[in-house]
């Protein structure tokens, strides 16, 4: 693939050009794709920041298509997976009149289970509403009619509704071969079709999942690929850090108590005292749910395993909590040829036993080995208490999954601070790729202004999240679109939204906020309204694309320094400090610069996009650091004056900002 085929793909007169509406040649698209190609072509590795509107996906889809090699994109989520394979991929196929074969794979959870359906019609129990019984009847008609089986084309029934949990397998429970439906598995389809599909579309949380895999001797899932391409990458360290973990919840051995019981009285009764059992085991699960109680009082309902109040008697449930499985993993090993319920249960069973004992070691007052350090922690709230375990550092096993000659493509708009890419490639393992940075095509200092305002209170002030809102309503009053307001804290969400809802109480415009409906809903309300205040925290600061005046004011409460009670966080910290670093500097610093830069970006998708960005934390101009962050943004122009923002909201730029002097 030359320099000549992509000037032809990206030209004036070229496909994309002729087939694509709205599309218009930009340099920096072109030249990252030539980068890309220049992957391809030597099998290393890039590491490319590409600002808003620099159109990384078609620089990316083209020189994959065109390679002839087996690809495999991963995305930051399951919506962008989606978007990609039934958007962007169709319409550049044909716009290049190419006869690419594209697969789409998700993890097992999203894809109907044939055997655990019919098991859910005939448990009279287990539906807990009339809307369940709807919802079964709707799921029954679409495995008859659709040809995936994912649930996502179901959308009558939300994602997030909890029948989807009986409905849908697990690694455990799955039986395999010996499944009565192994013929008509959604799963396996989807899986043959990746290994012979030339792209296969996934996201981080699958590509994640399979390394863990891989990690415990598991053989591959993903097929083999020449090229692999993460888009939204920045989100890479945080999904390979939750994947490499591992958690156990009291609520999973509860589970599978009551299942163990269930299976265990049906298929085998006589053969083990199955009541006794699980019943020692429920009684373990709540005698470790007391001991653990104080932790419930701490800050975040969290504690690290060094933390944990009354040690001795939290590991003595522990041990009794791992003995009562141990009883249990053993009596379904001695029965699980008996029926495919006992043999899930008894992998089930296994699955948690080793968790648990890897949680805990090492025993107390042991070190962590060097080569596998590990965070762990307890999280106890009012409905559950779960164990964690995570690494410190994800950066050997993520950068040793490369395939010796394998090309790697990581791309994202927000990876480097002030075109440092050193953060992000320390935290993957990635120090010798090549990094390489295309600035957005959008004219900032015209579309877009930064307010700081002078006279808020420090954000560790009691005052500080009122004075906020109140600054706001000025701003929103002056404001014709809509209004995105980014939050730090959950709590620091419902303060805020309350603020604007009492001094809006004349307006006509909706006030929304995280927690009232799912985030899809909020979103789809939001961009319908188009005049609409909008209150969310971190799920809210990336992944919103809402063009035009339906967003025209972005306000972020306080810089977004990672919460100190993070035990994940803390460790890491704490490790830097250890060996001479300085954690500031080095890891909470680059963090929040590369989440603050997430959250400015909601405000200018297009080149006819235009608004305010307004940073509440006086933290940005008057600390040294701030600078740090404040150049990392895009180059809005600036201002600490309140009437200098309420004038560009009402009086915005031309409508074309790109022609405008």
């Amino acid at each position: 693939m030359s320099s000549d085929d992509l000037n032809a793909v990206f030209g004036p007169e070229g496909p994309l050009a002729r087939q694509l509406p709205g599309y218009v040649p930009r340099e920096a698209q072109q030249a990252l794709s030539a980068a890309i190609r220049d992957t391809v072509a030597d099998g290393g590795v890039l590491v490319a920041e590409a600002g808003t509107g620099t159109g990384k996906t078609w620089a990316y889809l083209v020189p994959a298509f065109l390679s002839g090699d087996k690809v495999l994109i991963s995305t930051g989520t399951r919506t962008l997976q989606d978007q990609l394979f039934r958007r962007d991929i169709p319409r550049l196929r044909e716009a290049l009149a190419l006869s690419v074969d594209v697969a789409l794979l998700k993890g097992r959870g999203n894809y109907v289970c044939h055997y655990h359906l019919e098991r859910l019609e005939q448990d009279e129990r287990g539906l807990k509403s009339r809307e369940e019984i709807a919802q079964l009847r709707q799921i029954r008609q679409f495995t008859q009619l659709s040809p995936s089986g994912d649930k996502a084309d179901l959308p009558a029934v939300p994602e997030t509704a909890d029948i989807w949990n009986r409905v849908t397998s697990t690694r455990e429970n799955c039986l395999g071969q010996e499944c009565p439906f192994v013929r008509d598995c959604f799963l396996l389809k989807a899986r043959r079709h990746a290994q012979e599909a030339d792209v296969v579309v996934v996201n981080h949380a699958l590509f994640m999942a399979d390394l863990a895999l891989r990690e415990e001797g598991i053989p591959d899932l993903l097929p083999e690929t020449r090229l692999v391409v993460f888009d939204e990458a920045h989100q890479l360290p945080e999904t390979a850090t939750r994947f490499l973990g591992q958690s156990v919840s009291l609520h999973q051995l509860l589970d599978l108590a009551r299942q163990t019981e269930a299976a265990g009285l049906a298929q085998a009764r006589e053969a083990v005292r199955w009541s006794e059992h699980c019943q020692a085991l429920e009684s373990a699960a709540r005698e470790l749910r007391l001991v653990s109680a104080p932790v419930g009082r701490m800050p975040g309902g969290r504690a690290t395993f060094d933390q944990i109040p009354e040690p001795e008697a939290f590991d003595a449930a522990l041990d009794a909590l791992v003995g009562a499985l141990d009883t249990l993993a053993e009596a379904l090993g001695t029965q699980e040829e008996r029926h495919p319920d006992l043999a899930a249960a008894a992998r089930t069973a296994r699955t948690l036993r080793a968790r648990l004992l890897q949680w805990a070691q090492p025993a107390r007052g042991l070190p962590e080995p060097e080569n596998q350090a590990a965070v762990r922690w307890l999280e106890h709230s009012t409905h559950s208490v779960r164990l964690h375990r995570a690494p410190l550092s994800v950066a050997r096993i993520f950068s040793g999954f490369r395939r010796p000659e394998q090309a790697w493509v990581l791309t994202s708009a927000t990876l480097s601070v002030r075109g440092n890419f050193a953060h992000f490639q320390h935290q993957l393992g990635l120090g010798d790729a090549r990094t390489a940075s295309w600035a957005s095509p959008f004219d900032y200092p015209a579309q877009g202004l930064l307010y700081v305002p002078r006279t808020l209170p420090w954000p560790n002030d009691p005052g500080f999240t009122d004075a906020f809102a109140q600054a706001l309503l000025p701003l929103v009053d002056a404001c014709a679109g809509g209004v995105l307001v980014l939050c730090t804290t959950l709590r620091a969400v419902d303060r805020v939204a309350d603020q604007l809802l009492r001094g809006l109480l004349s307006s006509d415009r909706p006030v929304m906020r995280q927690g009232e409906a799912t985030r899809g809903v909020l979103l789809e309300r939001f961009r319908s309204a188009g005049n609409a205040v909008l209150v969310g925290s971190t799920s809210f600061w990336e992944g919103i694309d809402v063009p035009g005046d339906a967003l025209t004011l972005v306000a972020i409460d306080k810089l977004p320094f990672a919460p100190p009670d993070d035990p994940v966080l803390e460790a890491r910290l704490n490790a830097c400090r250890a060996e001479g670093g300085n954690p500031f500097m080095e890891y909470q610093l680059p963090q929040a610069a590369l989440l603050l830069k997430q959250g400015a970006g909601r405000l200018i998708r297009s080149e006819q996009d235009w608004g305010v960005l307004v940073v509440g934390d006086g933290r940005l101009v008057d600390k040294p650091y701030g600078r740090l962050l404040w150049q990392g943004l895009p180059p809005f122009a600036r201002t600490r004056d309140a009437a200098v923002a309420v004038d560009f909201l009402s009086n915005p730029p031309a409508a074309d900002p790109l022609t405008a002097s």
